[in-house]
């Protein structure tokens, strides 16, 4: 039996069950299938192929035998128990903050770095979603003129913070459809008909925890330390996809028409710019699709090397799962 032997750490969350459904869309050759999660998820169920796959228990010794291990469990976790991993003989893909910023650990997007991926040492991390929809926009332009200096804002899904952050979305619009007040439990204010300029923990300086994984990780993927990077990170009341509102200066300038034709010849990009009929990148529209959207394309009105885009990815595919399998195909050498 051909393939490779292969374990999902943190299988019964959102992104553990995303690529879970990648590895079966894209085929990928599974030899077997371990998957894994905390105790309080012990003995679920989940389907693979049509295949009744029980969840075990994460323990130390769940790599024996392992090839491939998918970890999106949490920093915590990824931690304490991605090492045992590859000291097992596992190649690791890390979607957590764990690893990201270690000098010897390689930060990947195959589109925009995938040289980087040689140089791993049995682990490779997976960037922060909104980096990778906002880093995937800025390689063309990077590659073409040389990025100097970037503002970007995101605006960031619920689900980006989990199953229960989806369910007090949820619960928040039907109170307020009874005219009663909206509890907040997992952000920090009502997120229904609201936005909260806040996602992860400040920081001092007055900058969030996301908005430097932007700063850090845009500049270790496009491998170059000297970029300016600025960046304000949103919640937004809507379900999947994040979105990143981003101004570019180049070191020559780069008109609207060259950048729309690098963002339509860079690989897993898609350029959805005509506005006059109403066709510019939004969340619906990225649900569920593998590639990222670029549009609203134009020039700064305040910068003569400077471009405003705007760009639009489901967080749960690129930003996070389909990542971390097209990482894996790139290192076993998987080919569709």
């Amino acid at each position: 039996m051909t393939g490779y032997r292969v374990a999902i750490v943190g299988a019964t969350g959102a992104v553990g069950q995303t690529m879970l459904s990648i590895l079966a869309e894209r085929d990928f050759p599974v030899r077997s299938l371990r998957l894994l999660a905390s105790e309080r998820s012990e003995k679920k169920v989940l389907n693979f192929k049509g295949e009744e796959i029980k969840v075990e228990r994460l323990t130390e010794r769940s790599f024996q035998g392992i090839e491939l291990a998918l970890f999106s469990a949490g920093a915590s976790r990824s931690k304490a128990f991605a090492p045992e991993a590859v000291r097992a003989g596992a190649f690791v893909i890390d979607n957590s903050s764990a690893f990201r910023m270690e000098p010897e650990v390689p930060l990947v997007v195959p589109e925009i770095n995938a040289g980087a991926a040689k140089q791993h040492k049995g682990l490779i991390a997976n960037p922060n979603c909104t980096t990778i929809v906002t880093a995937m926009a800025l390689k063309p332009l990077h590659d073409a003129a040389t990025v100097k200096r970037v503002i970007v804002s995101s605006y960031q899904a619920v689900s980006g913070a989990g199953a229960q952050a989806v369910e007090e979305l949820r619960e928040q619009v039907l109170a307020w459809t009874r005219g009663e007040e909206a509890e907040a439990k997992v952000f920090p204010h009502p997120i229904a008909f609201n936005l909260i300029p806040q996602v992860d923990a400040f920081e001092e300086g007055g900058y969030t925890k996301e908005e430097m994984k932007l700063v850090h990780e845009t500049r270790k993927l496009l491998g170059d330390s000297t970029i300016k990077i600025a960046a304000t990170t949103v919640r937004v009341p809507v379900w999947y996809a994040h979105s990143v509102s981003v101004t570019a200066e180049t070191e020559r300038k780069v008109t609207v028409g060259e950048a729309r034709r690098l963002f339509a010849l860079f690989p897993g990009l898609e350029l959805w710019d005509d506005p006059a009929r109403g066709h510019y990148p939004m969340p619906l529209m990225a649900v569920g699709k593998d590639a990222c959207y670029v549009g609203r394309v134009r020039e700064d009105l305040s910068s003569d090397h400077g471009l405003h885009f705007w760009a639009v990815g489901d967080q749960l595919r690129k930003g996070a799962a389909l990542n971390a399998i097209q990482i894996a195909e790139l290192v076993l050498g998987v080919t569709r």
